[in-house]
C-alpha cells in the first residue's frame, strides 16, 4: 500500500466533510423558512425580534449585540461562547474543542455554530452592550516588514475608550474572495489616551480573507468599519516584574501598552523585560523605537532575537529560538526572588511553548497572561 495514503486519505475525508456540512448550510439557509424568532437576553433584559436561519452571531451582529469572536464566525477560535437556555439541540463536535466539562453542563455554547431555528433564550456579559461598531477613514497605511501593515484609522468625531491591550474587529467589504462583509481580530496598537484613532499591524496570512485585502486592495482614504474594544489582555495592577514576549504582528497589543506606559509612569514603577521573536533582520521593526525605550527608562529592558541570522550581516543582537532565549535570561539574568507575570502575544505554537518555558522557570500559571491568534 501507498505509505502516503495514510496522511491523504483523512485529508480527503475532511475535505469532503466540510464540503458537505457548507452545502447543508446553504441549502437550510435558502430552502427552510423558520420565519420570525426572538431572542432573550439576559432574562428580559433585552429582547430582540429577529428573522431566523441565520447563525446566532451574525444575527446578534446585526441587531447592534456583539460577542467576541477572533476568527469572524469560522468556529476556529472558541471566543464567542453564551450561555443558552433553551434546547437548541446537542453540543456539535465544531464546539467541543473549546469547551470544558464544566461548560458544556452549563450548556456555554458557540453562537457561530447555533442556527436559529426558535425562541431561544440566552446569557451574555452586560458589557457587551456597550461594544460598538465605528466608522472610520484610512489615514495612513505603512510597510513594516514585507508581510506586516501599519493600518493608521482617524475615526473623526467619534471616540473610543479601550484598555492597552486589546482588540477590534477589522472588517472589510465583499470582494473576489467574498461576497459579504467579514470581519477578523487585530489587536490595537494606538495610544489609548488617542481615542480618535486606531492603529492595527496587520500582517499576511496566505490565503487570509481580511489580510489579503488589507495588502492587496486597502487604500489610504477608504472607509472602513471596527468593531470593539473586546479582549480581556491587558496589564494587571501588581508590583510584580513584567515578562512579554511577542514575535511578528504580536508586537500590536505591547506597542500600546508600552506608549501608556510612558503616559502612566509604568516604566519608573516595575521592572519590563520584552522579548521580541523574528526569524532574520527583515522581519524586525520598530528597533529604533523600542531601543530608546530601553536607553531612557533603567527598568525597561529590550530583547530582540533573529533564530534564523542571515550569514554576513552584522546583527549584535540575541541569537536563537525565543524560547532559547528567554529561558536563558530567566535563569541567569532575570531576578529569581520577584514575582513575576508573563504578558505574551503571537501564534499558539509560540505561546504555548514560552508558556512551558515560564511554567518550568517557577512562574505561576495563574500570573500569565496571553492573547492567542485564532
Amino acid at each position: 500500500m501507498d505509505p502516503t495514503a495514510f496522511l491523504v486519505a483523512p485529508l480527503v475525508i475532511a475535505g469532503m466533510s466540510a464540503g458537505l456540512a457548507a452545502l447543508i448550510s446553504i441549502t437550510d439557509r435558502y430552502v427552510n423558512d423558520y420565519g420570525d424568532v426572538v431572542i432573550d437576553i439576559n432574562q428580559g433584559s433585552k429582547k430582540l425580534d429577529v428573522k431566523g436561519g441565520a447563525n446566532m452571531l451574525v444575527t446578534l451582529a446585526e441587531s447592534g449585540i456583539y460577542i467576541p469572536s477572533a476568527c469572524g464566525g469560522r468556529g476556529s477560535c472558541g471566543e464567542c461562547k453564551v450561555k443558552v437556555n433553551s434546547d437548541v439541540g446537542p453540543h456539535l463536535p465544531t464546539e467541543l474543542p473549546y469547551l470544558d466539562e464544566k461548560q458544556m453542563e452549563q450548556n456555554i455554547r458557540l453562537s457561530c455554530q447555533i442556527k436559529l431555528k426558535a425562541d431561544v433564550g440566552i446569557e451574555v456579559p452586560e458589557y457587551l452592550f456597550n461594544i460598538k461598531k465605528y466608522s472610520g477613514t484610512v489615514e495612513s497605511i505603512r510597510d513594516l516588514t514585507h508581510d506586516i501593515k501599519e493600518v493608521y484609522v482617524n475615526l473623526g468625531d467619534e471616540e473610543v475608550s479601550f484598555r492597552a491591550g486589546q482588540y477590534g474587529q477589522f472588517e472589510v467589504p465583499p470582494y473576489d474572495k467574498i461576497k459579504e462583509r467579514t470581519q477578523r481580530a487585530y489587536s490595537m496598537s494606538s495610544k489609548p489616551s488617542d481615542k480618535n484613532h486606531l492603529e492595527f499591524l496587520i500582517r499576511l496570512v496566505p490565503g487570509g480573507i481580511v489580510t489579503t485585502y488589507v495588502h492587496e486592495r486597502l487604500k489610504e482614504g477608504e472607509k472602513i468599519n471596527i468593531v470593539g474594544p473586546f479582549g480581556d489582555f491587558y496589564v494587571r495592577d501588581t508590583e510584580a516584574t513584567m515578562i512579554c514576549v511577542a514575535g511578528g504582528s504580536g508586537m500590536a497589543p505591547f506597542k500600546s501598552i508600552f506608549y501608556q506606559g510612558v503616559e502612566n509612569g509604568l516604566f519608573e514603577k516595575r521592572d519590563i523585560w520584552y522579548f521580541f521573536g523574528a526569524r532574520t533582520e527583515k522581519d524586525m521593526f520598530y528597533l529604533d523605537e523600542l531601543r530608546e525605550l530601553d536607553s531612557k527608562y533603567e527598568r525597561f529592558h529590550f530583547v530582540p532575537a533573529l533564530s534564523e541570522p542571515e550569514p554576513g550581516t552584522d546583527w549584535q543582537g540575541a541569537t536563537g529560538l525565543i524560547t532559547e532565549v528567554l529561558d536563558n535570561y530567566l535563569k541567569e539574568k532575570i531576578s529569581t526572588e520577584t514575582p513575576k507575570e508573563g504578558y505574551l502575544c503571537g501564534s499558539p505554537g509560540m505561546l504555548d511553548a514560552c508558556m512551558s518555558v515560564m511554567r518550568d522557570n517557577d512562574m505561576a500559571e495563574e500570573a500569565i497572561y496571553f492573547d492567542k491568534f485564532a
